[in-house]
């Protein structure tokens, strides 16, 4: 979530923003065609990242709603994922990240109270067949609901505007991801997502008889995301990189805007197997990732989380150079019944300049 620059202290200038928006070595078990899957990959994350560096358009993105974090555990850390085996939320930062996926099946679902009484639902699930043989699928959304707004235009009246009613902008996104194991060490990943915005009718000129014409504010896009993992094999040390929201341009009206595209990196490790902990029985999970966007200035954040026998999980993060939020923390508990791992999780986010605190609630179903 890198929203920075867009905050409004109204949901109707939220809007307005919206709609004026922009080697590897030592992988020895990798047979010839899985190397040049490796190589192809690497390209492709160059490509994507040498791109996003050179277009250094601040607050010129729009469809702002895909930088908003879903996953609970992923806000409570600072947001720094990238290098974070996940669940099938990983779709949401880094898909790479479920290649190995611990069941069959992981469901998650949850809901973010937005500022402004903006509320935002999202929900993934991922398969993993014969074990993860051939790699996991998975399915997400994620949809926003604005609630309804006044409608005005200026108008040469006593009140200076005329009142049109309500209107109900809407968004919403829905992907499918891939992700694979290539060898013990190196797993890639992607999605491709269908990307929808709605801001309703917005007037275009006034008649001389009063009346006037109106055109839809609507959009839908294609992107894609990329990533990748690689664990170092010294302890839990693990690295990845990822790519999200590449696509075309778009246009409302005459401006041009582009998908908030960001780039990412991070490296992550579980302290305690420098004590050879067993995992099982505790770990303490600190990560670090730095953050290219497309419409903000390059941050670095920073999140740990200490997780007892499996169960209990205590998040908690920084986000540097952000100029509305920046400590993170939240709570996990995950419990398996009967074959089932079942969890909740839950991030407080506490924003500034007189926004309310956003709090983040999601249920994980895996078996």
């Amino acid at each position: 979530m890198k929203t920075g620059n867009i905050m409004k202290k109204n949901k109707s200038c939220h809007l307005d923003r919206m709609s004026s928006d922009p080697a590897l070595r030592g992988i020895n078990s990798v047979g010839m065609t899985s190397r040049g899957m490796v190589v192809l990959a690497i390209l492709l994350l160059q490509l994507f990242a040498a791109t996003s560096f050179a277009q250094q358009k601040l607050a010129q993105s729009g469809f702002d709603f895909l930088n908003v974090a879903t996953d609970p555990r992923a806000a409570a850390m600072g947001e720094v994922m990238t290098s974070l085996e996940m669940s099938s939320a990983a779709m949401f930062f880094n898909t790479a990240s479920m290649a190995r996926l611990q069941n069959d099946v992981s469901l998650s679902v949850g809901q973010i109270g937005w500022i402004a009484d903006i509320r935002h639902y999202y929900g993934s699930i991922a398969i993993s067949p014969a074990h993860g043989e051939y790699g996991a699928i998975g399915f997400n959304f994620r949809l926003v609901n604005y609630g309804s707004m006044d409608k005005t235009i200026i108008a040469n009246n006593a009140n200076g505007y005329l009142d049109l009613g309500t209107f109900s902008p809407t968004a919403y996104s829905v992907g499918i991801g891939y992700a694979k194991a290539i060898s013990d060490r190196f797993a890639v990943g992607g999605n491709v997502n269908y990307d929808f915005q709605d801001l309703g009718s917005s007037v275009t000129s006034v008649n001389t008889n009063g009346s006037y014409t109106s055109s839809r504010s609507k959009l839908s896009v294609i992107s894609f995301d990329f990533g990748m993992l690689y664990k170092t094999g010294f302890k839990s040390l693990a690295f990845g990189m990822d790519v999200r929201n590449f696509s075309r341009q778009l246009k409302y009206v005459s401006e041009s805007f582009d998908l908030p595209l960001i780039f990412n990196l991070g490296i992550s490790m579980n302290l305690l197997d420098m004590w050879n902990i067993d995992s099982r029985s505790q770990s303490l999970i600190i990560a670090v990732g730095a953050t290219h966007p497309r419409d903000y200035p390059e941050q670095v954040n920073i999140g740990a989380e200490y997780t007892f026998l499996q169960m209990i999980s205590l998040r908690g993060g920084y986000m540097f150079n952000n100029d509305v939020y920046g400590v993170t923390a939240g709570v996990g508990i995950h419990k398996d019944i009967a074959g089932v791992n079942l969890g909740i999780d839950y991030s407080w986010t506490p924003f500034t300049g007189g926004f309310s605190d956003v709090q983040r609630l999601s249920f994980v179903v895996a078996y």
